[in-house]
């Protein structure tokens, strides 16, 4: 059920949210308030999809902000989403135009569940220290999502690393945990020898490449450089990485847009699946965890040294 709240009040949609619970028979066994910053032109369908699918493990207040222009009449458009339109949680989606339109903080605040943790994702742009900013400053846990669009550059990537506050994480960060599992798993197998370098190969300008690099520098203290390889739409950004040892190298490579090859010496070739997972699955992930993410801190305090002199 959607309910459109018009040139409304944070008040009439507080009266509505308990209205709803009333008469509708709302879950109140929520966990946490998510808040998404959105901005004009985002996919909003998209981006409530991916809430409403994260919810079902979840369930949460979820207030959905879309900033406006501030050139526009000050008002506050917002519409409630509760049953099949909002999974487990409720959804509360807020136009902010005019002079409201830089005050999210002020507007957001009447609406948090009272002794919940509080999470703010930024699924498209982001702020370049997320906890600086008024909305960021309000949770315990803040989601980026860097790689959005044309993807992020070095001099990005230092920017979210001198700004990281513990509780920072993000999206391509999550994206690899499958693939961090199967390599932590190659290394484990016989024989066991120290690596003395690395190398790893993705897609241009893609974070999820970066963070593996600073997290394998940080967790081997050896060098690590990473090139660029031509990456398939929708395929996993990293194409290859191989651990460079005294006698026999480790790699784990892209067969196809569904398969990664594992080879270790004195062992058979295997196959293991692997795909880009969904930003629903990515962000149900993030949300389990909302304590401080000591290993993605590292790998971001990690980048500044890993090597991009191989870069095309």
């Amino acid at each position: 059920m959607i309910i459109p709240l018009p040139d409304t009040t944070t008040r009439q949609i507080s009266q509505k949210l308990v209205e709803m619970q009333e008469h509708y028979t709302l879950t109140t066994g929520r966990v946490l308030t998510l808040i998404v910053m959105t901005e004009d032109g985002d996919d909003l369908d998209n981006l409530l999809a991916s809430v409403r699918d994260a919810s079902h493990e979840h369930p949460s207040r979820v207030v959905v902000i879309a900033t406006g222009s501030a050139e526009d009449d000050t008002r506050l458009d917002a519409e409630l989403r509760v049953g099949g339109e909002a999974g487990a949680s409720e959804i509360v989606v807020m136009h902010l135009h005019g002079a409201l339109a830089d005050q999210a903080e002020a507007v957001v605040t009447p609406l948090l569940l009272p002794d919940t943790p509080i999470v703010a994702w930024w699924p498209t742009a982001c702020p370049e220290a997320p906890s600086a900013v008024p909305i960021g400053a309000l949770a315990q846990r803040r989601i980026t999502n860097v790689a959005f669009g044309e993807g992020v550059n070095q001099y990005d990537l230092h920017l979210l690393s001198s700004g990281y506050q513990p509780g920072d994480s993000d999206m391509s960060w999550g994206a690899i945990t499958l693939w961090r599992g199967i390599v932590a798993s190659a290394l484990d197998r016989h024989p066991h020898e120290d690596v003395t370098s690395v190398e790893i190969a993705g897609a241009h300008n893609h974070a999820a490449v970066d963070f593996a690099a600073g997290w394998l520098l940080d967790s081997l203290s050896v060098p690590v450089t990473r090139s660029d390889a031509e990456v398939s739409e929708g395929a996993f950004p990293i194409t290859s990485l191989i651990f460079h040892r005294p006698t026999a190298d480790v790699s784990v490579t892209v067969v196809d847009d569904s398969t990664v090859k594992v080879t270790v010496p004195g062992s058979p070739e295997s196959l293991v699946s692997l795909t880009e997972r969904a930003e629903a699955e990515v962000l149900s992930e993030e949300l389990r965890h909302l304590d401080p993410d000591r290993t993605y801190a590292h790998a971001l305090r990690a980048l500044g040294r890993v090597d991009y002199s191989e870069k095309q």
